[in-house]
């Protein structure tokens, strides 16, 4: 890690080590977005989603102050949050786990909710502020979710409890976990920071990484190596080990539900490309194995690979939608039924590309109507994307892509609320999806469609907003160029002069039943959010789309 001095910016919802790892890669711009979706509390959508979970992923540090992960589980009840600032988990602890005994009082904890079938996960730091036997209560101190990109599909189920948890205990990689580790594609990881007068904000981080079968690479019984992909730019867990390498990784036998528990130190390789570990990986993680328990048979719970899920689409069409997007229309390779979706979610799909050695995974908002017979993408080339430039200038029609289910938590959940449908850029792709629906179903709520771009040439599928617009009275549209060209169109093409804000909105809609959905950079949506809850929006009426970087 370079020495460089950075100013800490002590309102940041990132501590020290994270806002140096963002200001090292150039991003610290993204804590004004996180300051809105990082929050002190849970969402009424995110209590939901946890009690709906058969188990979690939790991480917490030992009596020695070594962190580590493990699953905890349980059956119908076993989460429940009274309020957003709490959260009840009813668990049993596994005898013989590295943290049976770590949930005490004002303990640090990290939590992961993740819904492996559905992609879906979202996560919680926070305290320990009531335990007993069977059951710890956090307060909740850090709060969000995240993109579902490397999640593999699994469906769980419950089965009998084994009678005893076995436990082995060693101090370096034995060869059957060797072969464990070579062969996994998830694995979960804990990391933490908070030293003496730290904000309460700073804790436990449990986290998710995943990849191809053998991207864990085991370097020999006591060394591994992962590669650390795009993301979100928090930056949580290199952040941590920037102020504390010390780090646990949990891996499960999704067959068997046994779990491998490692403790080691980390150090982090910034460049990469040296390594070749895998194409794509913006650092590699290396761990110096310091400690492993293996527990068998330590949760009554097996899953199921989704492999089925996964189909094969033909590329029907390939549309350029402006200068730097184009569309792709996906049609069943079979001619059979494609899987049905919400408008709003999106389309996960892996790519073969030449020099790469596994498949490329990606997840494109569809920018169809779900009663359409086909899925559309619309992709954005990224000059430095991996996947995007592939697809823009290798993919042409008759081409084969394979396909996941759709999936994701930004949907239109509302029929009949008024719909201000807010986007800049790319962003406008899941939101041609929702206006299309909304437009199809036999309602006279009013939509609101507020776009912004640069000018007409970078403005994808915007004679098809205007389009739908003209064709339904209940539709207003209302389109921003924060650069015109001479030869755009006030009135036709565009509507105003400079970017889509608050001041915007507050001028364009005046509903207060009004649901927003956002999308786009996340500066964009950062300052849209803080605007409408100044105005006093309820929090669940505004609703926005984040995903990493579509490379």
């Amino acid at each position: 890690m370079d020495k460089r001095v950075i100013k800490v910016d002590q309102n940041s919802p990132f501590h020290r080590g994270e806002q140096v790892v963002q200001s090292r890669l150039g991003v610290r711009n993204i804590a004004d977005w996180a300051r809105q979706v990082i929050r002190d509390y849970l969402p009424e959508q995110h209590r939901e989603f946890y009690a709906a979970q058969s188990y979690l992923i939790v991480s917490a540090r030992d009596k020695n102050g070594n962190p580590w992960v493990t699953m905890l589980h349980g059956g119908e009840g076993f989460v429940s949050s009274p309020n957003p600032y709490h959260l009840v988990i009813n668990a049993k602890r596994i005898e013989g786990d590295a943290l049976h005994h770590a949930f005490q009082l004002n303990a640090d904890v990290g939590v992961l909710g993740i819904e492996l079938v559905t992609r879906r996960r979202n996560r919680v730091n926070g305290r320990v502020v009531a335990v007993d036997t069977d059951s710890i209560t956090l307060r909740v101190e850090q709060s969000f979710g995240n993109c579902p990109q490397h999640i593999r599909e699994r469906a769980v189920r419950r089965v009998e409890a084994s009678k005893k948890v076995q436990a082995q205990y060693g101090l370096k990689l034995s060869v059957q976990q060797k072969t464990w580790i070579a062969n996994a594609d998830t694995l979960f990881i804990a990391s933490g920071y908070r030293s003496q007068g730290e904000s309460e904000s700073f804790g436990m981080d449990a986290s998710h990484r995943g990849g191809e079968r053998g991207f864990v690479q085991v370097v020999g019984d006591s060394r591994l190596r992962f590669p650390d992909f795009a993301g979100n730019n928090h930056f949580n867990t290199i952040g941590n080990l920037v102020l504390d390498p010390r780090v646990g990784l949990l891996f499960i036998d999704f067959e068997t539900g046994s779990l491998l528990q490692v403790s080691g130190t980390a150090t982090i390789d910034w460049h990469p490309e040296e390594s070749q570990l895998v194409v794509g990986a913006r650092r590699v993680v290396e761990i110096a194995v310091n400690e492993v328990i293996e527990l068998t048979d330590a949760v009554p719970l097996r899953w199921q690979s989704e492999a089925s899920s996964v189909r094969s689409l033909r590329v029907a069409e390939k549309i350029k939608e402006s200068r730097d997007v184009t569309s792709f229309i996906l049609r069943a390779r079979d001619g059979g039924p494609l899987a049905g979706f919400e408008p709003g979610q999106h389309l996960p799909i892996e790519l073969s590309i030449d020099d790469v050695d596994t498949r490329v995974s990606r997840t494109y908002s569809i920018s169809s109507s779900p009663n359409d017979e086909h899925y559309r993408i619309t992709v954005k080339r990224e000059p430095q994307g991996l996947a995007s430039r592939h697809l823009h200038d290798h993919i042409e029609p008759g081409a084969i892509i394979q396909s996941r289910s759709p999936a994701g938590d930004f949907m239109m959940t509302c029929n009949v609320c008024p719909l201000v449908l807010v986007s800049a850029g790319v962003g406008v792709t899941p939101m041609v999806s929702i206006l299309k629906a909304a437009t199809e179903q036999p309602s006279d709520r009013p939509v609101w469609f507020i776009h912004g771009a640069r000018d007409a040439e970078y403005h994808p599928l915007a004679q098809e907003v205007r389009d739908l617009a003209s064709r339904y009275s209940n539709v207003r549209l209302h389109v921003a160029y924060s650069r015109a060209r001479f030869e755009d169109v006030l009135g036709a093409d565009f509507h105003s002069h400079g970017h889509v804000d608050g001041e915007l909105l507050a001028a364009l809609v005046n509903d207060l039943d009004a649901h927003y959905f956002l999308c786009g950079p996340k500066r964009f949506m950062a300052d849209i959010q803080a605007d409408l809850e100044r105005r006093d929006i309820p929090t669940e009426q505004i609703h926005y789309e984040t995903f990493g970087p579509m490379g």
